[in-house]
């Protein structure tokens, strides 16, 4: 069987990784994953691996082999993980957990190489595309930017106290950082370099995006432009299309029937991928706005 020229990877609370062919909606390959849910799913840069973060491990699986074993496990989290991304190079990759942490690895070797103490249950990390800042968001409603180059918390600010950041997306650029919360709200600021190497946050919109919690907030991809997009998932079953330049409503995508828990874009920004509670994703014509397909397959809730 050979491999489908644009992959698709699920993941759900009924304990499985599927593989689908995106054109075609087949699912080509499942995996089990018996110890726990999986929170989120990240593809290496090269496209070899797809990094799984459960409770309270991450596993690393080969796309292009049959085997159901991980070639790698990274275990020093002791809760759930709730992000997982990587450098650039592919060369490392970082990961927060709602034990409060905030944790680098280093691909080539054993353990983790460092950790970040965020003092709350961390719900969201990415990286800058400078490759030396990470920006997490935890549970108590603080944002921090991590100075891999010092070794340390370089900024942190409270967007809205008490309430959980539960999404972070930063624009391919750097220009830009969007914050989602619990309560529906989108803080944007826009992304200064300081004297120093330091990254400054200066306010420049609060979006009231929802009525019910935002799960997923991202910016639109480098191939996007000159278009420029926020789409944000909530649990009002809803995802929004908002155009960056003003922050005006461009489209609403209708079609999940629960929680919609995770979006990503195509490289080219000309779709959107969704994940739902009703056990399925979907595919999204960002022009259209409309449904091209659904991925059916999962028996529970499909989160990332």
């Amino acid at each position: 069987m050979t491999q489908p020229s644009v992959i698709l990877a699920t993941a759900s609370y009924d304990h499985t990784i599927r593989f689908w062919e995106a054109k075609s909606g087949r699912c080509y390959r499942t995996i089990q994953y018996p110890d726990s849910q999986v929170n989120r799913l990240e593809i290496t840069p090269d496209k070899r691996y797809l990094a799984a973060a459960g409770n309270p491990h991450i596993r690393l699986f080969d796309i292009n082999s049959n085997s159901p074993q991980p070639v790698m496990s990274y275990d020093s989290h002791t809760n759930n993980v709730m992000a997982v991304g990587f450098q650039c190079d592919g060369n490392w990759m970082y990961s927060g957990s709602e034990d409060g942490t905030v944790k680098i690895w280093d691909l080539r070797a054993p353990g983790c190489q460092r950790e970040y103490e965020s003092r709350a249950a961390v719900n969201t990390v990415v990286l800058h595309p400078n490759q030396t800042e990470l920006i997490s968001g935890d549970q108590n409603g603080n944002i921090r930017v991590w100075d891999l180059t010092a070794n340390s918390c370089s900024c942190e600010l409270v967007p809205e106290v008490d309430t959980a950041v539960r999404s972070l997306t930063v624009m391919w650029d750097g220009s830009l950082v969007v914050a989602a919360n619990n309560h529906g709200t989108c803080y944007v600021w826009r992304l200064l370099r300081g004297n120093q190497t330091m990254t400054n946050f200066e306010p420049l919109h609060k979006l009231q995006a929802h009525n019910g919690y935002i799960l997923k907030c991202l910016l639109s991809p480098e191939f996007c432009e000159p278009h420029r997009y926020l789409a944000t998932a909530s649990s009002d079953h809803t995802v929004k299309i908002w155009n960056v330049d003003g922050f005006t409503l461009e489209k609403t995508l209708i079609g999940h029937q629960r929680w919609v828990w995770d979006c990503v874009f195509s490289v080219d920004g000309a779709y959107l991928i969704t994940a739902s509670s009703d056990t399925t994703a979907k595919l999204w014509s960002m022009s259209s706005g409309e449904e091209i397909k659904t991925y059916q397959g999962h028996h529970k809730a499909t989160v990332c």
